[in-house]
């Protein structure tokens, strides 16, 4: 016998019953191969039994798991750090086979496929991946996107004889205004045309790009107008400022809300500060009158202030915002006429451009109500009767003003008393409509104290001429305008021949002469 080769030899036909060999529990019949003892000793022959039983458990495995084995005859295994980093890489391959059987079992035939790419755990240099696969999220290419349209040639045209197509072809003129459509304004929804393949001919592009240029202006016109103007009961950011500057220098302490809304301007209360020069003394309670910037409600107010004398040669109906700062300025100069004639009105404190701040009619935030919202007896009735009435005629003639917007609305009741409000479009009576604005005046206070119970309360004919001191005799009330027209047109006249305000009519009441 060899000593190296070990035999087998096949057992022998001994005597025994026949049950033996077909039970199954008997002892079975084997065959050994003989083989020497290198082949039994040999890795390549572990590792070709290995994969045969690999096959038989997995038959659908990758030909990625089926590499060169790494032996110890080409790589130095004397190291720790080596063998661990060919074991590691084994198990990744292994571990990567099985990813990829998972992918093809969940995708299978469909379309939309998933990848397990980012698990991976093969180094990039010892990646055995298809070359044809291409994951198109590392590439500047998306598979889901349209192409542009190509553009033609600077010659004009493409292709030859009967393939030739121009720049003019309808088909391309169609696809590159899809294209244009993306250089509109981001707020203008064009939706994915060159994803549909759209094709819009010219008139209908041009008429979309006009479309959208219009509306990139309007929105620009109305961010401006928002930006640059006052809202009801808000202000921009220019008379923000200015309000912002009245506290930081003391003079307002505080500015606590809005206490009034109007079509031409927004009241404010605030509570006075200290003021920088010892004079001038700020009440504990201011109002803070801004008027709106917008140009909408003052385009038909230019009637008050153009035949003004004293705002006439500033005038100007080509800057409208002017108008706007002169209307504030014209507030402050006629309350200050009433404050010195003793009229009971607000005290004014500051005008900063078109920021007018006053004294509050009021008391602890509250303002004082209109004359037209309180409830009063009889007797104060008659008492604010004859208040206003006393007021109307210092007003024509020790201030030489007329209210020209005189009615409950602007009548204010503190303090057992009438005060007067809002006085930006009081004229003076020699205005070109000065008389007429008076007989307006003195209509709607005549109306609303007789509709008050004041028995004494005078007509509007008979308020107008206790207030002008004129002796107009009408027997109707259209007479009586058509001789207030004549007032006004003999007056206009002498304005035109002599160059300065007169009167026409002398008598005990009559303003006094201004020159220009």
């Amino acid at each position: 016998m060899d000593p190296v080769g070990v035999a087998a030899a096949p057992p022998e036909a001994g005597p025994g019953p026949a049950w033996r060999s077909k039970c199954p529990w008997g002892a079975p019949n084997t065959t050994s191969i003989s083989c020497s003892l290198a082949d039994v000793m040999s890795e390549q022959l572990a590792k070709e039994l290995q994969l045969e039983e690999e096959n038989a458990a997995f038959p659908e495995v990758v030909a990625v798991a089926e590499g060169p084995f790494i032996t110890g005859e080409n790589v130095d295994t004397s190291s720790d750090l080596m063998l661990a980093q060919m074991l590691q890489m084994e198990f990744d391959r292994e571990y990567d086979a099985q990813l990829r059987r998972e992918e093809k079992k969940i995708n299978g035939d469909s379309k939309v496929s998933i990848s397990f790419e980012n698990y991976r755990k093969v180094h990039p240099y010892d990646s055995d991946s298809s070359e044809d696969e291409v994951d198109w999220q590392d590439t500047r290419h998306d598979p889901y996107r349209a192409d542009k349209p190509t553009t033609t040639p600077r010659k004009g045209f493409i292709g030859k004889g009967k393939d030739i197509t121009t720049k003019h072809d309808e088909v391309v003129c169609g696809r590159k205004n899809t294209a244009r459509m993306e250089n509109f304004a981001p707020e203008f929804q064009v939706g994915d045309g060159i994803g549909m393949d759209l094709k819009l001919s010219n008139q209908v592009f041009n008429a979309l790009k006009q479309h959208a240029y219009s509306e990139e202006r309007r929105s620009a016109r109305l961010h401006e107008k928002k930006e640059h103007s006052t809202a009801e009961k808000a202000v921009d950011p220019k008379t923000r400022l200015l309000l912002y500057k009245m506290v930081n220098s003391g003079m307002l302490e505080t500015i606590t809300g809005c206490i009034s809304t109007g079509k031409e301007s927004v009241v404010f209360h605030a509570y006075g500060g200290k003021s920088a020069t010892e004079d001038k003394v700020i009440p504990p309670e201011c109002a803070i009158k801004v008027f709106k910037t917008t140009l909408n409600e003052f385009k038909n107010r230019d009637k008050y202030i153009k035949d003004d004398y004293r705002f006439k040669d500033r005038f100007s109906k080509l800057n409208p915002r002017k108008i706007i700062r002169m209307w504030a300025e014209k507030e402050m100069h006629n309350l200050t006429r009433m404050q010195n004639a003793g009229i009971p009105c607000p005290q004014v404190v500051i005008l900063k451009k078109h920021v007018l701040v006053m004294s509050f009619i009021g008391q602890d935030q509250v303002p004082a109500p209109k004359l037209k919202d309180v409830t009063l007896s009889s007797e104060d009735m008659k008492k604010a009767y004859y208040q206003v009435l006393n007021m109307m005629q210092q007003l024509y003639k020790e201030c030489n003003l007329v209210h020209a917007d005189l009615s409950e609305y602007n009548m204010l009741w503190h303090d057992g008393k009438v005060w007067l409000i809002d006085v930006s479009q009081s004229v003076e009576p020699t205005h070109p409509h000065g008389l007429e604005f008076l007989f307006r005046d003195c209509r709607n206070v005549s109306q609303f104290f007789q509709k008050g119970g004041v028995a004494e309360a005078l007509n509007e004919r008979e308020l107008f001429n206790a207030v002008s001191g004129f002796n107009i005799t009408a027997d109707n009330e259209v007479d009586f305008q058509e001789e207030i027209e004549a007032l006004e047109k003999m007056n206009e006249d002498h304005v035109q021949n002599h160059g300065k305000k007169l009167s026409m009519f002398s008598s005990d009441g009559d303003p006094p002469i201004y020159d220009e």
